[in-house]
């Protein structure tokens, strides 16, 4: 993976960025959330958040990283509150969590990102009830997008953390082995987010938001697909025998910064 996703940090620095982007829009009225309200607030421990998203009645979708503090600590489960729909301090539906499991295969490296921990930055998890309103059914997942494919992210961040924002279009710049570069925006918060992939008026989580960063002077940010590794998570949080896992590189690439001159953060 390090060297494929080394690979991959080339031929963006080699590419132009799409000019079709928009930009960042707060949904700040009930019919700008619209087909959104599912996305939400992962608020950890009153201290920080992650944005997450539903993908069945009692299940929500984030980045792995938001499970671990800044020790590299599991962070337990009754810590995190799941806030669908948050606008204005108002949610449509305010859920505990149960449970929590990361991917088997992902290892935390704390806050600068690691190439291979991208590719399983996943994780689900349980809510204490179902959610089980019309304007908050669970979003399916999509294959994996394709290079130049349009996107739409849904996320909260620092500065807008009370509202969602929507960039209805950004797109993929690369993507190899679970993971794509995108031009989409990214911010510390939006860790977790879903990447949509629209198609016959559906839209489907492609993607998880895991990383920020800069290529060649350009703001880029780092997702890892869902469609060929959601199902490997799903089995270990029904299983509940996913390891805790923490502080344990067993790999030498840094991804914090490389000789491309790439660097990326955990948003």
């Amino acid at each position: 993976m390090r060297n494929l996703l080394l690979v991959l940090i080339l031929g963006i620095l080699a590419s132009r960025l799409p000019a079709q982007d928009t930009d960042l829009q707060p949904m700040v009225t009930k019919e700008t959330s619209r087909g959104w309200e599912a996305v939400g607030r992962l608020d950890i421990d009153r201290s920080g958040f992650c944005t997450a998203a539903l993908i069945a009645e009692t299940t929500i979708l984030t980045a792995a990283h938001c499970l671990f503090d800044d020790q590299g600590a599991r962070i337990p489960p009754d810590r995190f509150t799941f806030l669908a729909g948050l606008r204005d301090d108002r949610a449509a539906a305010t859920r505990a969590v149960t449970r929590a499991t990361p991917h088997p295969d992902y290892i935390h490296h704390g806050a600068r990102a690691q190439n291979d921990a991208v590719s399983v930055d996943l994780a689900v998890l349980e809510l204490d009830r179902p959610i089980r309103l019309p304007s908050l059914a669970p979003y399916p997942v999509g294959v994996a997008p394709t290079q130049d494919m349009p996107l739409t992210v849904v996320s909260y961040a620092r500065d807008r953390a009370n509202i969602a924002s929507l960039q209805k279009t950004c797109h993929v710049l690369d993507a190899i082995s679970h993971v794509v570069m995108m031009t989409c925006a990214a911010d510390f918060g939006a860790s977790g987010a879903p990447v949509f992939a629209t198609g016959n008026g559906i839209a489907r989580i492609v993607a998880v938001l895991s990383a920020k960063g800069e290529s060649d002077g350009d703001a880029v940010s780092l997702a890892a697909t869902v469609s060929d590794t959601l199902d490997a998570l799903l089995a270990a949080h029904i299983t509940a025998q996913t390891p805790i896992l923490s502080n344990g590189p067993r790999f030498t690439a840094s991804g914090a910064r490389n000789d491309t001159g790439a660097k990326f953060v955990r948003p």
